[in-house]
Formats: C-alpha cells, sequence, structure tokens
C-alpha cells in the first residue's frame, strides 16, 4: 500500500465513519478498488484510531468534565448505550467478521440503511435535548449501534434514526450519536490490540500508516463538526438516495457476477 492509497483511504474512513452512510461498506469498496482482499487488522486499528483522536478533540470539553465527575448522569447513558454494541462484539462478532471480509450482503445492507434514513424524516420533530435524555433513550438507542455489527449498516445513521425516534431534537440526536461512538471505538481499538505486534505495520510500511491515520483524523474532525450542523436543519434523505443506488450498484455487480 502506497502513501496515496493510505490516505484515500484515510479520507474515507474519516468521512464515513461520521456521515451515516457506513465506514465498514465504503472502506470494503475502497480496498476492492485498489486491488486489497483486506487491509488487515493493523490497517483497521490504526484508521479506527484517526477517528478516535477526532472525536477526543471534537469533544475535549465534556470529555473533560466527564473525568472531573465520572459517576454524572451522562457517564451512566454512555455506559448503558453501549452495553447492546458489547454483547453483539462479544458473541456474536465471529460470525459477522466473516460476512464483513466477503462483502456478499453489503449491498442489501446499503438499501437498509437507506431505508432507515428516508424514515428519519417522517419522525415527528422531537424535543429532547441531552439533559433529558433517560437511561432507557440510551440503551434504545445503543440497541441501534450495535445493528452496525453488519458491515455496511451505518453506526452513526443508526443511532441518528434511533435518537429521533425517541423524541430527541435533532441536533442532540446527531451530537449524541457521535458522543456514543466514542467508547465504541475505543472498545474496537482494544479489541483489535493484540493484533497489533503481528508485524504486519512493517509490511504495510510505518509511512503510509501514518498518512493513513492522520487524513482520518483530520477528515473525521470536520465530517462531525459539519454533520451535527447539517442534520440541525436539513434531510437525511440525501444520503438515503445514495446508499440506495450504491447497493442498487453493488447487487447488479454481483448479479453479473
Amino acid at each position: 500500500m502506497d502513501w496515496i492509497q493510505a490516505f484515500i483511504l484515510g479520507v474515507i474512513q474519516g468521512l464515513t465513519e461520521f456521515l451515516p452512510i457506513s465506514s465498514t461498506g465504503h472502506l470494503y469498496l475502497g480496498r476492492m478498488l485498489f486491488g486489497m482482499k483486506d487491509g488487515g487488522i493493523f490497517l483497521d486499528t490504526m484508521l479506527h484510531i484517526g477517528t478516535f483522536i477526532a472525536l477526543i478533540v471534537f469533544y475535549k470539553d465534556i470529555l473533560w468534565k466527564l473525568l472531573k465527575q465520572p459517576f454524572s448522569k451522562l457517564t451512566l447513558l454512555l455506559a448503558v448505550g453501549t452495553l447492546p454494541a458489547v454483547a453483539a462484539g462479544v458473541f456474536i462478532s465471529d460470525f459477522f467478521d466473516g460476512i464483513s471480509k466477503s462483502g456478499a450482503t453489503i449491498g442489501w445492507e446499503f438499501l437498509i440503511t437507506g431505508a432507515f434514513l428516508w424514515f428519519a424524516d417522517s419522525i415527528k420533530k422531537g424535543a429532547k435535548k441531552l439533559d433529558d435524555l433517560t437511561v432507557f433513550d440510551a440503551f434504545f438507542i445503543g440497541s441501534f449501534q450495535a445493528l452496525a455489527i453488519f458491515p455496511a449498516i451505518s453506526r452513526s445513521g443508526m443511532t441518528i434514526v434511533g435518537a429521533l425516534m425517541r423524541g430527541i431534537d435533532k441536533e442532540t440526536a446527531a451530537y449524541f450519536s457521535f458522543l456514543l461512538s466514542i467508547p465504541a471505538i475505543f472498545g474496537a481499538i482494544l479489541f483489535q490490540v493484540s493484533d497489533l505486534f503481528s508485524g504486519e505495520a512493517a509490511t504495510i510500511g510505518f509511512f503510509p500508516l501514518f498518512v493513513a491515520t492522520l487524513s482520518a483524523a483530520l477528515t473525521g474532525y470536520v465530517a462531525v463538526k459539519w454533520m451535527i450542523q447539517f442534520v440541525k436543519n436539513h434531510s437525511l434523505r440525501g444520503f438515503a438516495v445514495y446508499v440506495w443506488v450504491l447497493g442498487a450498484v453493488i447487487l447488479y455487480i454481483q448479479f453479473k457476477g
């Protein structure tokens, strides 16, 4: 993998981790474009570290407050909201890892993501703010996050839709969605940490890995900031149309062999 490919994969990760169009699905397509059957655990981890850095920088103020008040209500909400994803990762991740590597179902999953994004506009406008969230709200949203174990189901899209269904206003829905992704991404990094010493870094090259991580961090920060403002005043149906078209093209290609 050269540094240009690494840069492109980092940009894909940074943008699609927070736009509601599935980072895993797009990374799979990016690798296919470059003739890479599998990017490897190390590359995946470094890309996640990039987007994790973006989140830490964007949410630095609220995270600092959580460090000073670790037993706050928000800490409880994040913990409860993370439980469904943890359960999915522990009990059924091996099965979905195989699906993710094969890419056999991503066309259908893009179509499903689009259906949820289109449905979001029909949800009655809510007024709940961050301070109004309940433990059940967090668990409900977290259950939608767990569905993103399917490779082309968008984590950000599903959690935003789940939040809107609980009567949360659109800006807060996006804000909490991305905040909830911090423990999820951190958990994914920890889950993969044992594979970081396999020698894969030297095989890929340290400079391409650095470029991939940096580009994921920079574009991820821009995507988080932009998306929270976009959701506030705009429809998600444009994203729905995009993933529908993408899913249909993938299914057509798969059908044609």
